[in-house]
């Protein structure tokens, strides 16, 4: 592992750049925040959880992934659900194909059979939010712990993470930061549908990200069922997508990480996933490309793969009748499947108020597909 020297922080906010020459990549994190702001010192509130507070540290470099073997838990799992969705518990869908609240669950209990149950249960609902969990208060090392059992933890290349733990990727907009002001002098909008590090050869699956954090109102969460979006095409255009593949770059990611002065833990890389994949467990098939990440269609000319690609981006986005929202409320950890779902965050708050939250982002098999059926 690197060394843990950290190079962390300014003391003032500096609002976060936007750069514009990266393609459909969209670049809207800070890479520096105010110490004194977020230990309180400025009479701003305080920061709740210090020790999740971003470094990020220049020395901290990585070799390329190697492949490793992923075990699917959630292939066996009991689907009743007995330890996961025990007697007591409330469990609400937020929509027919996507979403699902549950209370009365602590998922740092969970015994195995009940982690196998809670990896089906994702993929199947794609994106659940148990609230009332105890996940921000436990060391950093514990949850880790659990998040490992899931697959190989992913280390970002470019994102803040707490000292000594880059394997937590962390969403942090500290108190004061007016770094709306800046982004849109650009941009009308700050969607970016996404699956998180879809250019990596083992993208994640099972995903959990927790509140530490959170404005009064605003920065919820968008999701999209890309297994309802696949089901929405024709028969005939489902079967000429079978067989394709895209190309996935994170080089627009780091160059722009670069640019504005971050961190770059690993050299970018492309790799090239079906635009049809299927999910292990459940066996349902999903699309797979995002606006953010993907950049081409192998085999195709820039005008055709152009075209495809942003019907389905559009179908994706425009697809209301096929998403979900999720409202952020203290002691929330939302788990989604990355492999049949894309999702973005909103930039739509305006106090100023602080936003933070961890990410824990265990990776899962290479993209697969298996063939067309109508």
């Amino acid at each position: 592992m690197a060394p843990s020297a950290t190079s962390t922080v300014t003391e003032t906010v500096a609002p976060p750049q936007t750069i514009k020459a990266f393609g459909a990549y969209k670049e809207i994190a800070p890479t520096s925040f105010s110490k004194d702001a977020e230990e309180g010192k400025t009479g701003l509130k305080a920061a709740k959880y210090q020790n999740y507070l971003p470094t990020w540290n220049p020395e901290q470099k990585y070799a390329p992934l190697q492949p490793f073997e992923h075990v699917e838990h959630g292939k066996d799992a009991d689907t009743s659900f007995p330890e996961l969705l025990p007697e007591g518990s409330a469990v609400s869908h937020l929509t027919p194909t996507i979403g699902t609240e549950v209370r009365g669950v602590q998922l740092s209990s969970l015994s195995n059979a009940g982690k196998d149950q809670l990896a089906r249960f994702v993929a199947e609902r794609k994106v659940v939010a148990f609230r009332g969990q105890d996940f921000a208060d436990l060391p950093i090392a514990k949850a880790l712990e659990f998040g490992g059992y899931f697959g190989r933890h992913h280390i970002h290349p470019t994102s803040g993470s707490p000292e000594g733990h880059p394997e937590i990727h962390l969403v942090h907009r500290g108190e004061g930061d007016k770094g709306h002001e800046t982004f849109f002098e650009t941009r009308t909008s700050s969607v970016a549908w996404h699956s998180d590090v879809s250019y990596e050869q083992q993208p994640p699956g099972t995903t959990f990200l927790y509140i530490l954090d959170k404005p009064e109102t605003g920065g919820d969460t968008l999701f999209v069922n890309a297994v309802e979006a696949y089901n929405r095409l024709s028969p005939l255009f489902q079967e000429r997508l079978h067989g394709l593949k895209a190309t996935h770059s994170g080089i627009e990611q780091a160059n722009a990480s670069s640019a504005r002065g971050g961190i770059r833990r690993r050299e970018p890389v492309v790799n090239a996933h079906p635009i049809v994949r299927t999910h292990p467990a459940t066996g349902e098939k999903a699309l797979f490309v995002n606006p953010q990440f993907t950049r081409d269609i192998v085999g195709l000319k820039k005008e055709e793969s152009d075209a495809i690609l942003k019907f389905l981006y559009d179908h994706l986005a425009y697809g209301a009748d096929f998403q979900a929202r999720v409202k952020w409320e203290e002691g929330t950890v939302v788990v989604w499947d990355n492999r049949v779902t894309q999702h973005s965050a909103l930039l739509d708050w305006k106090s100023g108020q602080r936003r933070h939250l961890a990410r824990i982002t265990p990776q899962a098999e290479p993209p697969f597909e298996t063939p067309f059926s109508s």
